[in-house]
């Protein structure tokens, strides 16, 4: 017969650096030492071979206290308290098993402990089976690595004992019998009824009574249970059966909540699993040291539950010293794939840490389904601060413990990310499905009751009732003073009065409604319109706003936004009086030849649909730096001072695809090789990969020709020069030390071709000059940058520099000039030009009702005045300076006897229009008729802008000798506009196209005169030297 003795721990000892001794008869055996703990954990099993129970027969289980002398090798102990346990009371217990239970320690008659209490400890006894022989030490233990002593056999009149020492994951089969038997009965024993017993030197026979295997503590003790983790999660498996439904999240915040490739039961393990790499790694990051990791031992009561305690020392932030925390982390559930834990953190040594307790649940799930069938888990963080006792600084202890927990588990995200990929549940779902539930939402009636429930409308219309009643329940006052038959005056001053209010609230309501109706009106025809073509298809879906604010932060604003992309511009609806607005709407760019660069958003505050509008924010968003997931769910922080301070955001989803193939990328090489004169290829996947790959650019980006040449900076770099559809990329590796940037066409301002000089060894020099503050992360790669911001990039020394040049400048002109404006342009050409000027706006200007905009003198000459219509440098400088973006235009052409015709095209920036919008017109030029000067007369047709089909705009410039002085000139500039359709609006928007036209006309003329000034100061000076 086999005697199972379990040693599961003990608490409230006197002392620390203990350990237990089990005698039966004259054979002794121990445990291991258990240091610097009051509350020692041992959960070792002992076995013991008996051939008998005698009446007097038992266990002596010993607590001592291990003392190391100061002499070498010199061990001594001291007895704290012992048990006595009579074999015989076990044999009658159900099934020869004592459950789990504390035994009081007898005080021990001399020593330094007597009369002192001298704790508890936790056993678990079973008798079990016969045995006709003596087991070896393999019979006893099944499991290698396992220390086991020597089995010793001693005759006797009433026992025949083998003693030894096993592991608590020992796997005999006997000893796993055992096991299930306890656990079986656990709940059965708890609910008993708990008797305090205490032990007495002198009768032996009270410790008899006291192994009646009654818990011997009080009410308040919780039993525990000696039990590995996957031992534990597989028993709350089998019991956690009534309820399926997940704990709800902490009413304080979702922390974390992210999908990631692996099954729940691998990131369970991987988070809570003893000794975890995981947490190891974390407590390095977040500067936690003497982390202490208890074993999970199987909590009982109601709801048993696996359970342990962390203790660890916090890091030292700038408020806060370093401090000891206590974390206890308890299983609320484990079922399936289903994993609820629940952590109380305790940190009494911070200020008020002794009134407060944080809280922190993770519940791991199944996550999203992937077509491949790959098993997801869903984890989510939550948390609360609970307050045992109340403190006039609650609210300065939620608010750190928020911005700490947030940190932390920022840091906690990352490095689970490192670990295990993770998921977007929106990039996962089909295009499709996404918009179909924006596009799917219902107007917002509410939005509309919200903004009319004011204090001007109740009162207005309270008002006006109250005074309707009043007229209907009175007669006709009688003529009086002044008044005459029709016309009632106010008699008393009281009349005037409220007659006044009345009248001014109604005027309020008024401008509320005209205001609610254009902002409903400026919803366009953008919102949900599809877009046409084959090509590269740009869907956007803007979501919401949050923490917009404005200038005049006392009022509240009515936001919308304008997304800019290749030259296009779309608009999303008004939202009032919103400062979270959530728009919910589905915006598409018609198909574009070649893939977008970037996509501007800003975000204004509506102001009638002419006038211009505060801005709230900008941002830009660059294509090649994001991939399709992020942009599938994308939260873009918006620029500007208000923007920043406020932490403004916008939640976009946006999608790119191209719904024409490789047929696309054929038309843009088509296009590209009419522009250069030279047979382009598609290069091969092998190559496009590793050209995606060296960058990190998108898998859309598609490489057009690579050049070997030399970047000039201080000393010439060799490397290469690659060309795409979107990027200029230089790429070098010069012994190791790696060098390379790239920058979009767009940012290109300038390329010019330079002469061989000795500094370039002969060879003709490329330079590429970038826009204002553009391209800045390829600074590194530029040789200077001049006083306007701009940055210049020398190449030189390539093979065939002739091919090169055309093939760069050849793109670039593809890229800045839009794909409408190409097409306006080229069905012009093959039209032979389309006359919009009628014959009469030409020749009379009063029957067109053209009026004086603008005059100006100035005391340059008119030939020097004219080259603001030159086609030349001077022209496109002050174009450009004046708001014009990619401003181009022909040569001019002569169709009749001093008659000459031109087209250019532009876009405006924001700063002239606040939708951005292009510009196509054409321009003639004649002499006048006295031959002092040059007329001028031009047709501008507005392309993306509210009501741009509407209306055109005619100007005609007079450029005369002025009558003073034969060097100086004035000029004369008249406009008009022609209405196409009939609008409500007109005068508003002819307002406000005039007021445009006169500051930009201003602007233009005055950079004019700085200019030629300029130069032909720098001109005097050459000639003087």
């Amino acid at each position: 017969m086999r005697l199972y003795v379990y040693v599961l721990q003990a608490k409230d000892l006197p002392v620390k650096d203990t350990y237990v001794k089990l005698q039966i008869g004259k054979h002794k055996s121990k445990t291991s030492v258990v240091r610097n703990t009051k509350n020692p954990i041992w959960n070792e099993e002992f076995v013991f071979r008996v051939s008998g129970v005698g009446e007097g027969d038992e266990v002596v289980v010993s607590v001592l206290q291990h003392e190391q002398d100061s002499s070498l090798f010199n061990v001594s102990a001291g007895l704290i308290g012992r048990v006595r346990i009579p074999l015989p009371s076990i044999t009658g217990e159900e099934n020869q098993t004592v459950l789990p239970t504390w035994f009081v320690f007898e005080k021990p008659r001399n020593g330094k402990f007597v009369n002192i209490e001298c704790g508890k400890i936790l056993l678990s006894l079973s008798l079990q089976g016969k045995l006709e022989g003596i087991p070896n030490d393999q019979d006893l233990c099944d499991e290698p690595g396992i220390n086991t002593e020597d089995s010793k056999e001693y005759e006797g009149p009433a026992k025949d004992l083998v003693s030894s020492k096993v592991g608590r994951r020992s796997k005999h089969h006997e000893g796993k019998k055992l096991m299930k038997a306890i656990v079986n009965n656990l709940d059965k024993l708890f609910h008993k009824k708990e008797d305090m017993t205490k032990g007495n030197d002198n009768d032996p026979s009270e410790h008899s009574s006291a192994s009646n295997f009654e818990d011997s503590t009080d009410g308040s003790s919780i039993p525990y249970k000696s039990t590995g983790f996957e031992d534990g999660l597989d028993l709350m498996q089998s019991r956690d059966s009534e309820n399926d439904d997940m704990p709800e999240n902490l009413p304080g915040g979702v922390l974390v909540d992210q999908n990631y490739l692996v099954s729940p039961s691998d990131l369970n393990r991987f988070l809570f699993l003893p000794s975890s790499q995981f947490r190891k790694e974390l407590a390095e990051i977040q500067g936690i040291t003497d982390l202490q990791e208890e074993p999970w031992i199987m909590k009982q009561g109601d709801n048993p539950s696996l359970a342990r305690v962390l203790t660890y020392m916090t890091a030292a932030t700038k408020m806060v010293k370093s401090v000891k925390a206590t974390e206890e982390q308890v299983y609320l559930k484990a079922k399936g794939q289903h994993f609820a834990v629940h952590a109380t953190v305790n940190t009494p040594n911070v200020p008020y840490g002794s009134t407060f307790k944080v809280e922190l649940l993770y519940k791991i799930q199944p996550g999203i389904e992937l077509p491949s069938g790959e098993e997801t888990s869903r984890l989510i963080v939550s948390w609360r601060i609970h307050f045992h006792q109340s403190t006039m600084m609650k609210g300065m202890i939620e608010g750190g413990a928020r911005q700490g927990l947030r940190e932390s588990f920022e840091q906690f995200a990352e490095l689970l990310a490192k670990n295990y990929k993770t998921l977007d549940s929106v990039s996962l779902l089909d295009k499709d499905q996404v918009l179909a539930t924006l596009s799917e939402q219902k107007p917002d009636l509410k939005s509309a009751f919200q903004y009319f429930w004011s204090f001007y409308v109740i009162c207005a219309v309270l008002m006006f009732v109250y005074v309707m009643a009043h007229i209907l329940h009175c007669e006709p006052s009688k003529v009086q003073g002044y008044e005459f038959y029709g016309l009632d005056l106010p008699d008393t001053l009281g009349e005037l009065f409220t007659s006044g209010i009345l009248v001014l609230l109604l005027q309020r309501v008024y401008r509320m409604i005209m205001h609610f109706v254009e902002a409903n009106l400026h919803r366009g025809c953008d919102h949900g319109v599809k877009a046409s073509g084959k090509g590269w298809i740009l869907t956007i879906a803007l979501i919401k706003g949050t923490n917009l604010a404005s200038v005049e932060s006392t009022e509240l604003f009515d936001p919308y936004v304008v997304f800019t992309c290749n030259g296009k511009t779309r608009t999303s609806s008004v939202k009032l009086q919103a400062q979270e607005p959530q728009w919910n709407e589905v915006i598409e760019f018609d198909a574009m030849e070649e893939p977008p660069s970037v996509l501007d958003v800003e975000v204004f505050d509506f102001d009638g649909p002419f006038d211009q509008g505060a801005s709230l924010g900008h941002a830009e968003i660059n294509f090649l730096k994001l991939t399709p997931d992020e942009l599938a769910d994308l939260w873009v922080p918006l620029e500007g001072n208000l923007a920043q301070a406020s932490q403004s955001k916008l939640h976009l989803r946006i999608f790119l695809e191209n719904n024409n193939g490789v047929e696309t990328m054929k038309d843009y090489l088509t296009k590209v090789e009419k522009e250069v004169g030279k047979k382009l290829n598609i290069r091969s996947p092998q190559k496009n990969s590793a050209f995606q790959k060296l960058f990190g650019l998108p898998h859309e980006e598609f490489l057009l020709k690579e050049y070997t040449c030399q970047l000039k900076r201080k000393m010439p770099l060799q490397g290469k020069l690659f060309l795409s559809a979107r990027i200029v990329a230089f790429y070098s590796n010069f012994f190791g030390h790696k060098t390379k940037f790239y920058f979009l066409w767009e940012d290109i301002d300038e390329i010019q071709v330079l002469p061989p000089t000795f500094a370039s060894l002969g060879s003709p020099l490329l330079l590429i000059i970038l826009k204002k503050d553009r391209g800045l992360d390829a600074k590194h790669g530029a040789k200077s940058q001049d006083e306007e911001g701009r940055l210049w990039f020398y190449f030189q020394s390539f093979v065939t520099f002739d091919a090169t040049s055309r093939t760069t400048m050849a793109i670039w002109k593809t890229r800045v000039l839009s794909g409408d404006h190409r097409e306006e342009m080229a069905k012009e050409e093959e039209t032979g030009g389309i006359p919009f000027l009628p014959k009469d706006v030409v020749s009379d200007a009063d029957e067109f009702k053209m009026s004086k905009l603008y005059t100006c003198d100035s005391p340059i000459n008119v030939d020097l005045a004219m080259e603001i219509f030159g086609g030349g440098e001077i022209e496109r400088k002050i174009m450009e300076k004046s708001g014009c973006l990619s401003y181009t235009s022909t040569m001019w052409e002569s169709v009749e006897p001093d008659v000459s015709e031109r087209r250019i095209s532009y876009k405006f920036n924001h700063h002239v229009s606040i939708f951005g919008g292009s510009v196509t017109c054409e321009q003639q030029k004649s002499p006048a008729s006295d031959g002092e000067g040059w007329i001028v007369t031009e047709g501008v047709t507005l392309h993306d802008v509210p009501f741009g089909d509407h209306f055109r705009v005619y100007m005609r410039y007079e450029i005369k000798r002025s009558g003073v002085a034969c060097e100086a000139s004035k000029c004369d500039v008249y406009v008009g506009i022609r209405w196409l359709k009939a609008t409500k609006f007109q005068q508003r928007i002819t307002r406000n196209v005039l007021e445009k036209f006169r500051i930009r006309l201003k602007e233009m003329f005055d950079l004019l005169q700085k200019q030629v000034l300029t130069s032909s100061s720098s001109s005097q000076n050459v000639l003087e030297k």
